[in-house]
């Protein structure tokens, strides 16, 4: 039998074990005492082959193990305390991999986790309570109601450039919900996927949370078996491969993929703080970032003048003169990830067919051995240009100047929606035509990338940016069966005017109600 956890143990049930819906309190040895107790190692530490873990995990399904609201509020606990007491190890297996600092890594994958666990614990009471909904009078005497329901067991693929966040935050959404959760963190951030594999079943109970390990072929393993919601952040031709896999065995999927997120300036009256903000969203994590500014459309001459001028102070300012020697500067993942992003700033400083060299203002060193590309902002970018082929995930920001607000619009609209769209300017008019024109996962107003940690802002794609939202409720509902309910009692028959046969008299009745 799997160790549980001592802080488990010391939970109480709020209804007799197994059981689904609220009712009186109990207490219990552990969660899910009385049950059978599904088969495992002593400590799940990824070590285990995909069909393994995922049986184990069904089996916890099945017996309805993860469902009552205090073994969901005890795992929600359990993230919180991991968070508090291995804070240290986290961040030190985030700099390892990523080479993120203490601040940033408490900032951008501890917190942002805490946030969700604590807005989980506030709301899951109500989350968990069926709403009443009305019934035509037709219907009288009746009542229904709509109940959040657990999907049963998940998998949660992670990627590698937040590889803590991104595998916890829907990990906690999983867990309020109620189902057994399989997590495959990325093997490309191997410090922080061992680190995981080790904590988890430490302060997460293991019968129904397991961690698998691997490459590749462990994701084609998993995603052989079956599954009630898969949960993958990542590229889009991975993403298409899931999906693909999912769609055989007609599994639900949630996309979190990605895009070219585009950031207009139209105008602008504090020009620093502009540049701050667009130079924080884009270069935070080495620009590895989903939401983060892709290219900038200046919108006229002077826009761009003023952009040019005081990005590379915000990058200076933040970074200082050598970012290589920053402790505040990550790293690319890997060093074919360095080339890769010097390679497309490489194509496009030089001329094309057709097509003028874009210019450099700020930064373009590359040591790929190092895994270090320095924050760079290029100016002049063509359209056709190498840059704006497909997404950059690194921190090379290009410049394009358009004329006019319209053609910006224009210019997006144009292309596959992205995961974000960003607009800075004090014209509420043209708020309102982003607003309405522009389709993207969220649209945020002079401000980047701080919308993606809100609770309580669902985030998501939509299109080729993604499928499916999570974050505070809506990650609750992603993995949660929204089931309907209907009860009308049979002591009175009021449903005799719409049986067989139909006379005229019924006919005429039917008329009136309907």
């Amino acid at each position: 039998m799997a160790e549980i956890p001592d802080f488990i143990k010391d939970q109480t049930l709020s209804l007799a074990p197994g059981a689904d819906g609220p009712g009186r309190e109990e207490t219990a040895p552990e969660p899910g005492a009385g049950l059978p107790v599904p088969a495992g190692p002593a400590v799940a530490t990824g070590t285990e082959d995909p069909a393994t873990a995922v049986g184990r995990m069904r089996q916890a399904a099945t017996l309805r193990l993860p469902h009552p609201r205090r073994f969901r509020a005890a795992q929600l606990k359990g993230i919180r305390r991991m968070l508090e007491e291995e804070s240290e190890a986290i961040c030190a297996a985030l700099a390892s991999d990523v080479g993120k600092s203490r601040t940033e890594a408490l900032i951008t994958e501890i917190q942002s986790v805490r946030s969700e666990v604590d807005h989980a614990l506030l709301y899951l009471t109500d989350w968990m309570e069926p709403q009443a909904v009305k019934v035509p009078l037709a219907l009288q005497p009746a009542s229904a109601k709509v109940e959040a329901r657990p999907l049963g067991t998940v998998l949660v693929i992670a990627p590698w450039n937040y590889p803590f966040q991104l595998l916890l935050a829907p990990l906690v959404a999983a867990v309020a919900a109620g189902n057994s959760v399989v997590l495959k963190p990325s093997e490309k951030a191997p410090a922080t996927s061992e680190l995981v594999g080790r904590l988890i079943p430490q302060y997460l109970d293991p019968r129904a949370v397991a961690v698998v390990q691997g490459g590749a072929e462990t994701v084609q393993g998993l995603l052989a078996e079956r599954f009630d919601h898969v949960f993958y952040t990542g590229g889009e031709r991975v993403g298409r491969i899931v999906y693909e896999a999912a769609a055989r065995q007609l599994t639900p999927v949630t996309l979190e993929l990605g895009g070219k997120s585009p950031c207009v300036v139209a105008d602008g009256r504090n020009w620093p703080a502009i540049a701050r903000r667009i130079a924080f969203g884009k270069f935070i994590n080495a620009g590895q970032t989903c939401v983060a500014p892709d290219y900038v459309l200046a919108v006229g001459e002077e826009t761009q003048r003023q952009l040019e001028r005081h990005l590379p102070r915000a990058i200076r300012e933040f970074y200082g003169e050598d970012p290589a020697t920053s402790p505040d500067y990550g790293r690319m993942i890997d060093a074919a990830h360095a080339e890769r992003v010097g390679g497309l700033l490489r194509d496009a400083l030089e001329p094309g067919e057709g097509r003028a060299p874009a210019r450099l203002v700020h930064g373009g060193r590359v040591d790929a051995a190092e895994r270090y590309v320095e924050p760079t902002v290029v100016a002049d970018v063509a359209p056709d240009s190498p840059l704006m082929a497909e997404e950059i995930f690194g921190p090379v920001l290009p410049i394009l100047r358009v004329d006019t607000f319209e053609e910006a619009v224009e210019f997006i609209t144009a292309r596959p929606h992205p995961l974000a769209a960003y607009l800075f300017t004090d014209r509420h008019r043209y708020h309102r035509a982003f607003e309405e024109r522009v389709t993207a996962g969220a649209l945020a107003f002079d401000v980047a990338l701080i919308q993606a940690g809100l609770p309580t802002l669902p985030f998501g794609g939509v299109g080729p940016s993604g499928m499916g939202a999570y974050h505070g409720r809506a990650g609750f509902e992603t993995f949660s069966q929204l089931r309907p309910a209907l009860t009308k009692t049979d002591q009175v028959d009021t449903l005799k005017a719409v049986y067989p046969p139909y006379t005229w008299a019924k006919r005429q009745a039917i008329r009136r109600i309907l």
